[in-house]
């Protein structure tokens, strides 16, 4: 008997996210007040966690408790679990197989891994309680005012396509998978495709299938829009949902031209899959009943309202089996001052995430191919097995790979070879790869490295048609 989903619980959870979202911001403070007393009296059960809170009492405040990250959380795996029977081989032997991906580890647990784009990858376990917050909020809260924004939310006849990474068990990607499962009759609207694959199978299939809405990356996002524009694509979308990298105003306004639709950004992670979500006035805002975010600066202290934070702590007030306390999820937001005018009591901020760069490079035959960052980052990721790397544009064939000191010395024949691999199946077959031995990644002043960077000179003035088709098919 599975022991993931309950449905009592759910409709329970439902209620109160419903009752909340028309609550007061005070009666939304004084619920997540509640909940962190009882997730810092759970977490106490945990080892690692009893040890880091040996030396502060019950109720002392959450900004004198200590930061923990993701190197610290895969160090002690086991012991940051309040519970005994999962250890970090058995989650590991877990994602490593791609037939499990939307499936409970031992019938109760989601396990989640990060992209490793700090360099050390994560494994997040979310067990029911957990699982039934963030389906609440992701039904619930998006949009605001307009339900049709969730998985959820699915209307008769209507088809969402989810375009990423579906290899691993990536967050976006394994919920879908479950909501599949779970929900047989939900299963022919939701289908996922590979973001890897040559362009033109995926625009092929994106045809044939003719979904009512798009899930992607921003990146992703506007390269579809590229397509629609020049008649590539020929979609009937009511609504596109971006999430995953930072949605610029530029990029929004042409993807919701070209598709003739609204744009719908959302903010999530491996830690909390909702984190945050827009109102129709595109607000983002923080689902602040059930997750913590902290603006903080260098030191770790909390910053103004307004001023952007060098980092973000996360604490997540429903996962109990893998207690996060002010966990530093490194990326850089603002918390907006006054209140939206969408009416909703939960507060708004603004998020720098991802600032990585989609690359135009010239094809064997001089047409221009995107190469997005997404995916050359799951490429060295999954495939050449590199977490810290910076991939800089030379000029329109060239681009210069950087590895950190971290790295193994013989991985860069297998960096050259999958790049090309990848390169090639989307139409850039005359890539050339340099690279640049003793040059470190460099990092911005947030500390964060762009890992993909493009060449501020080269500005196709047409969107990049695809390549004809060739190479492997969905991943």
């Amino acid at each position: 008997m599975s022991h993931e989903f309950d449905p009592w619980r759910s409709m329970a959870v439902a209620a109160d996210v419903v009752a909340l979202s028309h609550a007061t911001p005070a009666r939304v403070a004084a619920v997540a007040a509640q909940r962190l007393a009882a997730l810092l009296a759970a977490a106490r059960a945990a080892p690692l966690h009893a040890r880091r809170l040996a030396a502060f009492a019950d109720d002392a405040p959450l900004a004198e408790l200590p930061v923990m990250d993701k190197a610290l959380l895969m160090a002690h795996f086991g012991d940051a679990l309040t519970v005994d029977h999962v250890d970090l081989a058995q989650a590991r032997a877990f994602v490593r197989d791609p037939a499990r991906i939307g499936w409970p580890l031992q019938q109760r647990y989601a396990v989640w891994e990060s992209s490793g784009s700090s360099g050390n990858p994560g494994l997040f376990l979310h067990d029911a309680r957990a699982l039934a917050v963030y389906d609440a909020l992701e039904a619930l809260r998006p949009g605001w005012t307009d339900p049709r924004a969730s998985w959820q939310g699915a209307v008769p006849g209507g088809r969402l396509a989810f375009v990423g990474a579906i290899d691993g068990h990536f967050a976006s990607h394994a919920s879908l998978q479950r909501l599949r499962r779970l929900n047989p009759w939900m299963a022919p609207m939701l289908r996922s495709f590979s973001i890897l694959q040559p362009l033109p199978d995926l625009l092929a299939q994106l045809d044939a299938w003719q979904p009512t809405r798009l899930a992607t990356y921003p990146t992703a996002a506007a390269l579809l829009a590229s397509c629609q524009r020049q008649g590539l694509l020929k979609l009937r979308l009511a609504q596109v949902m971006t999430g995953g990298e930072t949605l610029g105003a530029a990029q929004r306004e042409a993807i919701a031209a070209a598709f003739g639709c609204p744009v719908r950004n959302s903010y999530g992670a491996s830690e909390f899959l909702t984190i945050a979500a827009e109102c129709a006035h595109e607000s983002l805002h923080v689902n602040a009943d059930w997750v913590i975010l902290e603006a903080v600066d260098e030191a770790m202290r909390p910053v103004p309202e307004g001023r952007l934070s060098h980092t973000t702590l996360l604490t997540n007030l429903a996962n109990h089996v893998q207690p996060l306390l002010r966990y530093d999820l490194g990326d850089r937001i603002r918390f907006v001052p006054g209140r939206c005018a969408c009416g909703s009591p939960l507060p708004v901020i603004e998020v720098q995430g991802r600032q990585d760069d989609a690359l135009h490079l010239r094809g064997a035959r001089g047409q221009w191919v995107t190469l997005l960052p997404m995916a050359l980052s799951t490429v060295l990721e999954d495939e050449a097995g590199v977490f810290d790397f910076q991939l800089c544009q030379h000029d329109a064939r060239t681009l210069a790979l950087r590895l950190g000191a971290a790295e193994a010395g013989d991985c860069w024949e297998r960096c050259h070879e999958v790049l090309h691999r990848y390169a090639t199946q989307q139409g850039a077959s005359a890539l050339r790869l340099v690279r640049e031995p003793g040059t470190a990644p460099q990092r911005g002043r947030s500390g964060k490295v762009q890992r993909v960077i493009a060449h501020a000179g080269i500005r196709p003035d047409a969107a990049p048609p695809p390549a004809p088709p060739r190479g492997r098919g969905p991943r």
